[in-house]
């Protein structure tokens, strides 16, 4: 039965999108299912970080704009709701990018904090070629990580960035296997696991606020208060005592 598929362990969830005869669309009850999956991991205390994909052939093959409805905003709005619950999630995300990423299903992997592609990946906007403005904040997350350029070449020229281009523009972080890169999202995701859950939220919400500043010292002031809270926290001096006994049998 199509949905979302859940896995998680030692701090690291795993998010399957899984209807691959539909090529993993976002449909109205398909994002109902990620958003509730989504509100459950941020109340378990046990996972830290979570990894985004898709059941094969496909990441994300877009929404599915026959389930529309008679109020087309509303319903947009609805779809909209899948990427963008991912990205008010304070816990640290991957999109492990396998096959394509199409229109909202690319929006789904930019809403994620990074990008791992596989080398089947294709990232694809399609809006244009499919007679419709691009939507959900589409043009100002591709432009803040490709910059404009890039951006214009595949909202309005249409090009297609496999798993290497995907690299080469800044839209992904590696590319690898398909066979590894579950794996490799993992291991990638188990170092933010691996760090108090309080802090990497708050570090994720740094990153975020500091992009709209123009100024260095304002991003001094910004990361001040957080990092002397951080210094209050039992988990950092019990990982400083630890560095300095290492430090004193070396």
């Amino acid at each position: 039965m199509a949905g979302v598929q859940l896995t998680h362990d030692d701090g690291v969830a795993v998010v399957t999108l899984d209807d691959p005869a539909r090529r993993n669309a976002l449909t109205g009850p398909l994002v109902d299912e990620l958003t509730a999956v989504l509100d459950d991991l941020e109340a378990d205390e046990r996972v830290r970080a979570v990894v985004v994909t898709g059941a094969p052939p496909a990441f994300c093959a877009g929404a599915d704009l026959g389930e529309l409805g008679a109020s087309r905003e509303a319903g947009l709005r609805h779809i909209y709701e899948g990427f963008l619950r991912v990205a008010r999630s304070p816990l640290p995300t991957i999109a492990a990018v396998n096959g394509a990423a199409v229109g909202a299903g690319m929006n789904l992997a930019l809403a994620c904090d990074l990008r791992l592609a596989a080398t089947s990946a294709r990232f694809d906007t399609r809006f244009l070629q499919l007679g419709i403005h691009p939507g959900g904040g589409h043009t100002w997350m591709l432009q803040r990580l490709v910059g404009p350029q890039t951006a214009a070449a595949m909202v309005l020229f249409g090009e297609v960035l496999d798993g290497p281009g995907a690299v080469a523009a800044g839209l992904a972080w590696r590319c690898v296997d398909d066979a590894v890169l579950l794996a490799e999202a993992r291991t990638l995701a188990a170092r933010a696991a691996a760090v108090p859950p309080g802090l990497a939220a708050r570090a994720k919400a740094t990153l975020r606020d500091v992009a709209a500043l123009d100024d260095h010292a304002e991003a001094v002031e910004r990361e001040l208060v957080p990092q002397l809270w951080s210094m209050d926290q039992p988990e950092f001096v019990e990982r400083l005592v630890a560095m300095r006994r290492r430090i004193g049998r070396g």
